[in-house]
């Protein structure tokens, strides 16, 4: 448990020292209690990992470095960053110490960003608000803050807008910002969540450089704990408001004491354990009947306003037998989500065979396919963007019910029950509006409503990226019940790899539109032929630092190669 700080904010070289911190949210409710008697500290050239679920507390006790903390937040305790105290700051003072103190990486950089101004304006913007700077050494600053973090050609890309950037390029962008001032501290919230596995790597080792070569202290919040044994010194574990073991990484993910870290642990997916295909020697499904069939698939999406063209899916042939699950991984911008959705009809092909379920696709016309829709459920990546905000749980998950079956009131209620029983959701839970449910709920009711028509095929796309590794544990389990029980087909798609060995029997992997590897899930994984499936698994880590560490060797080498 914690251990008392020394109170005395000069005591010692800490660059930021949190001592009794407690906060409440104030609702119409009452006082909400968040975070209950953290105490904490980082130094000079330090990595500390903070982790814990949703809700746990980990993103508003690392905010408060800042300042920032909601309207209707109120805040107890001592939060000393460079022997300031941050909860007493206010004003010009308060201003001061934000991005010349302590600056911050946000998860999510397209928001981030402003769209309207150029990334080189945003960055000088902070330098200007900070020193006293011309424009042009301003701009100077902003150019080599973004070669510092490996952006190609930023006398050029310094006037680029931030949709001109790719994600990891983005993230890049918001890193160049939070150092444009060299902060003693960065708190990076999640910074890596929504990245493909080879960018993470790059952004991980990015942060370490930044740690090793300017002596940066470094506070990240995350719950991927590969990413943890990866980067951080120490680890901070949060449950409940509560700071519940902290530990050194390596004596932590060897030695874990509490209970809750142990469970958190063990929930983490790891590659070659509990695959979905270990000790088959061949296709499990290859007899049973063909549900998806692709040759020389090509997905072309013409430039608009005289910009190039862009082909998404080049060439691709891959079969989906009934009954199986096909995992189909890649970076973003490979193709997954593109052949997910041209097998849904969402996307016309360009050239070649996409036979589904007996439809050819390449004639595809909407009324002649509208009756088989009946037989493909869709899981989307982010269940709170697909259902509708103004219907309740059990309006969404009965909305493929009232197109194409023709039920009452009650039976459809009762369906509507079932389907959630079935997803391990509360009845009651049909009553709620979906901002009401927690991300791992919504996900579930998301599951149930695309087997509501008890389809023959089933398309995940990226349906747990973004949920803590406990609930993503559960719903991964559950995922595997139903699809044992009930005998779908399903083509999963996602860029974690760990995930797709749990689920899937045959792996096929994207690169640039094109399929560059297929096979069994436990020979692709294991033992991979093509250099880019290689440098994939390279770059996932895993939850051991010292494995990790020696993983991290391997990248480096394939990248020299």
């Amino acid at each position: 448990m914690n251990k008392k700080l020394n109170t005395d904010p000069q005591s010692n070289d800490d660059v930021l020292r949190i001592e009794d911190l407690n906060i409440d949210f104030v609702t119409d409710a009452g006082a909400v209690p968040a975070v209950r008697g953290v105490d904490l500290s980082v130094k000079p050239g330090e990595i500390l990992a903070i982790v814990g679920e949703s809700g746990s507390g980990k993103s508003v006790t690392a905010r408060t470095a800042l300042g920032i903390l909601a309207e209707n937040g109120a805040s107890h305790g001592a939060v000393y960053l460079k022997g300031k105290n941050m909860l007493t700051l206010h004003g010009s003072a308060l201003r001061a110490a934000r991005g010349r103190d302590v600056s911050m990486i946000f998860q999510e950089p397209s928001t981030a960003l402003n769209p309207v101004y150029t990334v080189g304006w945003q960055i000088m913007e902070g330098i200007r608000a900070h020193t006293k700077v011309s424009k042009k050494e301003a701009k100077a600053r902003a150019i080599e803050a973004m070669r510092q973090v490996g952006i190609p050609d930023p006398e050029q890309r310094v006037d680029y807008y931030p949709h001109q950037f790719s994600g990891g390029q983005k993230q890049r962008v918001v890193i160049a910002s939070a150092l444009a001032l060299k902060p003693a501290l960065i708190v990076a919230d999640e910074p890596t969540t929504a990245l493909d596995v080879t960018v993470q790597a790059e952004i991980l080792a990015l942060l370490r450089n930044l740690r090793d070569e300017l002596g940066t202290a470094i506070v990240i919040i995350t719950h991927n704990m590969g990413v943890v044994a990866d980067i951080a010194d120490r680890v901070i574990v949060m449950n409940h408001g509560q700071v519940v073991e902290q530990a050194p990484a390596v004596e932590l993910f060897e030695n874990p004491q509490d209970d809750y870290t142990k469970s958190l642990l063990a929930a983490v997916p790891h590659l070659g354990r509990n695959s979905s295909s270990e000790g088959l020697n061949e296709r499990p499904h290859s007899r049973a009947e063909v549900l998806v069939e692709a040759k020389g698939l090509r997905v072309h999406f013409p430039g608009r306003m005289g910009a190039p063209g862009f082909t998404a899916v080049n060439g691709v042939d891959l079969k989906i037998h009934a009954g199986e699950v096909y995992g189909l991984v890649g970076e973003s911008g490979s193709g997954k989500t593109t052949i997910g959705r041209s097998i849904a009809g969402l996307n016309k092909i360009t050239d070649g065979s996409l036979n589904v379920l007996g439809y050819e696709m390449a004639q595809y016309k909407e009324r002649s396919f509208k009756p088989l829709r009946k037989q493909i459920g869709f899981v989307f990546q982010d269940p709170a963007a697909s259902f509708n905000p103004h219907l309740t749980v059990g309006e969404c998950v009965a909305e493929p019910l009232n197109v194409h079956r023709d039920l009452n009131p009650s039976q459809t209620r009762a369906k509507v029950a079932s389907l959630l029983e079935a997803v391990q959701l509360p009845g009651a839970y049909a009553d709620r509006y979906p901002h009401e449910l927690s991300g791992g709920q919504r996900q579930r009711a998301s599951l149930g409503r695309a087997l509501a028509l008890e389809p023959k095929l089933l398309i995940a796309d990226e349906p747990t990226s973004a949920l803590d590794v406990s609930v993503q544990a559960k719903v991964l389990d559950l995922f595997r019940e139903l699809q044992t029980e009930l005998g779908f087909a399903a083509l999963f798609v996602s860029h974690d790899l760990a995930v797709v060995d749990m689920l899937a029997s045959w792996v096929g992997v994207l690169y640039r539109g094109s399929l560059i590897e297929e096979g069994l899930g436990s020979q692709v994984l294991s033992n991979p032929q093509n250099d880019y499936t290689q440098r994939l698994i390279a770059s996932l880590p895993v939850p051991d630092p010292r494995e990790q560490a020696e993983r991290r060797k391997l990248i480096e080498e394939l990248n020299r190669a």
